[in-house]
């Protein structure tokens, strides 16, 4: 499916940024992608990249501030068919709803989808919805993590990529590259610290990094969105092949709202 495997996310934390978010993407390679760019109309204004699969998106932002991200829910035993979840994602970026009246009207439906953790950020809330099992909360402010599990499960990646984005906002800088390295942390978890998610040990082992490469099936980008209280701001992507080795990379930049 369309969707992030790991980000975190800080929310009316960093003294410029109301909102910064740095994620991975995880997929199969042979999985059809376009990279991020500004989609044609009707959904202008919408950045993101684009599963060709789908129609969907993992990540992005919409005018006027508006912010979404979607991970699956790690579960072997649960029922993977329904709507596209990366349409969850493209479908709020679209709308002009608020944030929390959004959460509160997909709630009545989240059900019907595949397991999912989504936020939905607009200038005045971030917004959790979750399906498996069905929580809703509004983030209060600080820095969030999440994967495949709950959200701000303290999942060794999680928490590391958390520090991290916490160490970043902490030092005051501007350059981007520790929240880059952070993304492409292949270190692996012990065995202790690993969660349970019924996939047995060596697949917990192999996906405990926030960087996976392998030829099959890995982090195919990495995605970093700052955006003020105005909603201007950017949305950077760096892509990476089968390899794990860079093949592109994009920013585009957001425009502040209309007064």
């Amino acid at each position: 499916m369309s969707a992030m495997c790991l980000l975190a996310l800080a929310w009316k934390t960093h003294p410029r940024w109301q909102l910064v978010m740095a994620g991975n993407r995880d997929e199969f390679h042979a999985r059809p992608t376009a990279p991020l760019a500004a989609w044609p109309m009707p959904d202008a204004g919408l950045l993101a990249g684009r599963d060709l699969r789908s129609g969907g998106t993992w990540a992005g932002v919409g005018p006027n501030g508006r912010m979404a991200v979607v991970t699956n829910v790690r579960d072997p035993l649960a029922r993977q068919t329904g709507p596209s979840r990366g349409a969850l994602v493209a479908d709020y970026l679209r709308d002009t709803t608020p944030a929390d009246a959004f959460a509160d009207a997909l709630a009545v439906h989240a059900p019907a989808f595949a397991p999912f953790n989504l936020l939905l950020a607009d200038r005045d809330s971030c917004q959790f919805l979750g399906n498996h099992p069905p929580t809703r909360q509004a983030l209060a402010p600080g820095v969030h993590g999440m994967s495949n599990g709950p959200l701000d499960a303290p999942w060794p990646k999680t928490v590391r990529l958390k520090a991290a984005l916490q160490a970043w906002i902490a030092s005051g800088a501007d350059d981007l590259s520790p929240l880059w390295r952070a993304l492409a942390d292949e270190t692996r978890a012990d065995d202790s610290a690993l969660p349970d998610t019924g996939i047995g040990l060596e697949r917990e082992r192999w996906l405990s990094s926030a960087f996976i490469r392998s030829p099959d099936y890995g982090t195919r980008a990495s995605t970093v969105i700052a955006l003020d209280a105005d909603g201007h701001g950017f949305i950077q992507e760096r892509r990476f092949g089968a390899d794990g080795t860079a093949i592109g990379q994009t920013r585009l930049d957001v425009a502040a709202a209309s007064p």
